[in-house]
């Protein structure tokens, strides 16, 4: 018995030594980014309180003037017109863009069909593309959420289509040979397979989706996060300039984030593999 449990006694230890590594990894990573954070924003604070207040603004002039921002309520009334579009638009962007980026890299037809206008498309910059979205679909929401989905759409859509075509043909071909229905093949092979690819799409989505975001604000309706940020710099309110921009920069790392928590639940062999 001593002889059977030594080589589960010894793994267990194995087990626990990389566990060990990991976290103490873990532990110097974090140490490295907020020590990294710190160094950026004292230099941006001393460089701040050189440069003239019509032209930047010191880590400290920020805080106070976001407490003034966020304490009247403007951010928020600006803000939350253009997170309903972003999740919209975001939202859509990505369903779209895994349907069709599974669909294409399944059915050689649309393959062929679709590959040209989809690389035509994404290396159109979409920006071009804005003044023609208004004047089909006005100043409104419509115009602001189809700039979204397009800038939010192709990340994934490419991304979703690399994935699944990168499945090993032999662990199709082991699926088959054991008689895999098509719905244990999905589930069992190529969706797992498939799925970090998606995930790093839908992180290049939010960050493109939140450039879009303030795009459309710019170039549709008087509202939004983007007209927000244009009047403060109109008005010369550079402190109140970059309270917008670093809110958008915290609500776009939270996303990120959040997708990679998400992504270490429902792939964790890819969150392993990446330790």
């Amino acid at each position: 018995m001593a002889d059977l449990a030594l080589p589960f006694t010894r793994r267990e230890a194995i087990q626990a030594a990389a566990d060990h590594l990991r976290r103490r990894q873990r532990r110097h990573d974090l140490a490295v980014r907020f020590t990294a954070a710190a160094v950026i924003l004292g230099l941006w604070e001393i460089g701040g309180r050189q440069i003239s207040s019509f032209l930047f603004a010191p880590p400290s002039a920020i805080i106070g003037a976001a407490g003034q921002v966020i304490g009247s309520g403007e951010l928020w009334k600006y803000l939350q017109v253009s997170l309903k579009v972003f999740l919209i638009g975001t939202t859509l962007g990505t369903l779209v863009g895994i349907l069709a980026g599974i669909a294409m890299a399944r059915v050689r037809l649309l393959d062929l069909s679709l590959e040209p206008l989809v690389i035509a498309l994404y290396s159109t910059p979409m920006v071009a593309l804005i003044p023609l979205l208004v004047l089909w679909l006005g100043f409104g929401d419509s115009a602001k959420v189809a700039v979204i989905f397009l800038f939010t759409l192709f990340p994934v859509l490419l991304n979703s289509y690399q994935g699944v075509k990168s499945v090993d043909p032999k662990l199709l071909e082991v699926a088959r040979s054991y008689r895999s229905s098509e719905r244990a093949l999905w589930l069992d092979v190529i969706l797992p397979s498939s799925l970090p690819f998606m995930v790093a799409g839908v992180r290049l989505a939010i960050g493109r989706g939140l450039v879009g975001m303030v795009v459309a604000d710019l170039y549709t309706a008087v509202s939004g996060v983007g007209y927000l940020i244009v009047r403060y710099a109109q008005n010369l309110q550079i402190d109140r300039l970059f309270v917008p921009v670093v809110v958008l920069a915290l609500m776009g790392v939270t996303l990120v984030q959040g997708l990679r928590w998400l992504e270490a639940r429902v792939a964790p062999w890819q969150h392993v593999r990446d330790d």
